[in-house]
């Protein structure tokens, strides 16, 4: 094993997630879905609880997982989450009222984000993730960034999509859809933009223009 893949999984194997979370996440492989890493969800929480989020959105519910971290950062926080699948959003709602989260802050919308992303009001969140149909994955960003607040972040997991995003070789659709996005996005003045190689990558990108 290399350095460098020793610390990345040192940054794994150092995040000790809560039972709940555990849960969650024990959960979300028997239903087949693949959950943020623990330690991209441990990044998600810490930007939750540095943008003091109070407003957040996520396209993706699964079962909770990502949502999970993300109210831990930010336990004042209300959550709107959208998801195509009602089976893993109720798996998401349980987890959520296991962990004390208040029905009335907890929002999940069934449906296709293409649909209801235009209907969501722009401005309006301190933290926006993306974690769903990767082939929708620019045209998301792109809602992301008319909700979310000045000051406010949009995250993607999965945005080094399993190790081929880097290779320029790797010319699949996803793995070149997250390369153009993140080429024109660290072209932008309008935003600050971060990639992180934890987990399959966590791509940050921080509002601060129009």
């Amino acid at each position: 094993m290399s350095g460098k893949e020793m610390n990345w999984k040192y940054s794994e194997d150092v995040v000790l997630e809560p039972a709940g979370l555990a849960q969650a996440r024990a959960h979300s492989l028997e239903l087949g879905i693949d959950p943020v890493s623990p330690a991209i969800g441990a990044q998600l929480g810490v930007l939750a609880a540095a943008s003091g989020a109070m407003s957040i959105i996520e396209v993706g519910t699964g079962a909770g997982v990502s949502g999970l971290w993300m109210l831990r950062g930010a336990p004042e926080a209300s959550i709107t989450s959208i998801d195509t699948e009602v089976e893993y959003q109720q798996a998401a709602r349980a987890a959520f009222l296991a962990e004390g989260i208040p029905s009335n802050r907890i929002r999940l919308i069934a449906g296709r984000a293409v649909d209801v992303l235009p209907r969501m009001n722009e401005n309006s969140y301190d933290l926006v993730l993306i974690d769903a149909d990767t082939d929708s994955v620019i045209e998301y960003v792109e809602h992301g960034l008319r909700l979310v607040r000045k000051g406010g972040t949009v995250a993607v997991p999965h945005a080094l999509w399993r190790d081929r995003v880097a290779d320029p070789a790797q010319r699949d659709d996803t793995a070149t859809d997250f390369r153009t996005l993140i080429t024109e996005l660290s072209k932008s003045s309008a935003v600050l933009v971060a990639l992180s190689p934890a987990g399959d990558g966590l791509l940050q990108i921080t509002k601060v223009g129009d």
